[in-house]
């Protein structure tokens, strides 16, 4: 019987583990800390997103580099998931955002535990407490190191000295520094900006944002991480926020010139129903004569600019880009340049935005290779 070797306790370590066929694997799970899942279970503090409800077609689409995750998201769909979830004891459901969560009152730690009971099913080792130095040998070895966010999980990217030609990571999933006027963020901090979309290098995103005074975070901004960085590395980013997306620049034109209220700011609440955090933005932005043209306000609605300067700290960042650089990963996430070794999850340079597709992808990881691994046992 050949071994196996998983170092890392994350979501597609657990994922792999749950579905290799033990029966032709002796397989051991290798995890620094006392426990699995320590980034599972803080994700799930903020809202215990599984995965989306959107059909797999454009699942897919959600992630980067394009094409390196479609036979893996295909092979483990987000209804194969929902249906293996509910197998081992959790029911989910779609909320209106089609965002997959656990039924109501089944918490994350509930999850967790449905999950070590079906790798003690399996019959799979877990060793706790081993610190990985590259000194742990087996007929096949399976890196799921993490990514270099939340540390304090064990997710700290220290594993990167053992690994030629490492992309540095990246805070994705993030807030972004924006150097807000002082007088303006008086009015503005910690207040949300709802049902608007944010364009950046010509992608939209709908969704919604919070202004902080460091900045903008929220899924909507999320979304175009990896865009504002590329931007960042020559300077500094700029997005655009639609502040009405429901309505045509033409269309919120003709309600700026029929509005019966002298005043601009009643014109923008009443006629536009345009939030006070919104006006405030608007004011900030124009000038006293571009404030009362119509045609200018209108374009400003429909695209305000917003410069970026920098991201929010690693630390601070929900997930990252950087690690093992997809190319040198076969079809199977196997090692080009070391056979029988392979690499899962958030260490491997992919990235995708919050809601659900972060932890998909490392439970369709996790399956594709135990998949292929079943099929391929001599």
């Amino acid at each position: 019987m050949k071994s196996v070797a998983i170092i890392g306790g994350g979501p597609a370590a657990m994922a792999l583990g749950c579905f290799l066929d033990t029966s032709k694997y002796a397989v051991t799970i290798y995890e620094k800390n006392k426990a699995l899942g320590r980034k599972f279970l803080v994700a799930g503090k903020g809202g215990f997103n599984l995965t989306h409800g959107m059909p797999v077609d454009l699942l897919i689409q959600q992630y980067t580099p394009r094409g390196f995750l479609d036979q893996a998201l295909r092979n483990f769909t987000n209804e194969d998931f929902r249906a293996w979830l509910l197998k081992i004891g959790i029911p989910t459901f779609e909320g209106s955002s089609n965002r997959i969560f656990p039924e109501k009152g089944i918490k994350p730690i509930e999850v967790l535990r449905a999950i070590l009971t079906r790798l003690e099913q399996n019959k799979v080792r877990i060793e706790y407490g081993v610190e990985w130095k590259n000194n742990i040998e087996a007929d096949i070895v399976v890196y799921a190191l993490g990514g270099a966010s939340w540390s304090v999980t064990g997710s700290d990217g220290k594993w990167t000295k053992y690994f030629d030609n490492i992309i540095p990571f990246k805070s994705a999933n993030c807030a972004f520094e924006v150097k807000w006027d002082k007088d303006l963020l008086s009015f503005i901090e910690g207040k949300p900006l709802k049902n608007i979309s944010i364009q950046c290098n010509n992608i939209e995103i709908k969704g919604e944002v919070v202004l902080t005074k460091f900045g903008i975070e929220g899924n909507a901004i999320y979304a175009h991480s990896q865009r504002i960085q590329e931007q960042l590395l020559i300077g500094n980013a700029s997005i655009y926020i639609d502040l009405k997306t429901h309505l045509s620049q033409s269309e919120v034109l003709e309600k700026l010139k029929s509005s019966s209220e002298k005043n601009v700011a009643n014109k923008l609440k009443r006629d536009i129903k345009l939030s006070k955090t919104a006006i405030n933005l608007l004011r900030n932005k124009l000038t006293k004569e571009e404030w009362t043209q119509s045609d200018i306000l209108a374009g400003f609605i429909k695209k305000l600019p917003i410069q970026i300067v920098s991201a929010a700290p690693i630390e601070e960042a929900i997930s990252t880009t950087g690690g093992i650089h997809v190319k040198d990963l076969d079809e199977h996430f196997q090692l080009r340049a070391k056979p029988s070794h392979y690499c899962v999850g958030e260490m491997v340079d992919w990235n995708a935005p919050t809601g659900g597709f972060l932890l998909q992808a490392c439970f369709s990881m996790g399956h594709f290779l135990a998949t292929n691994l079943n099929a391929s046992h001599l």
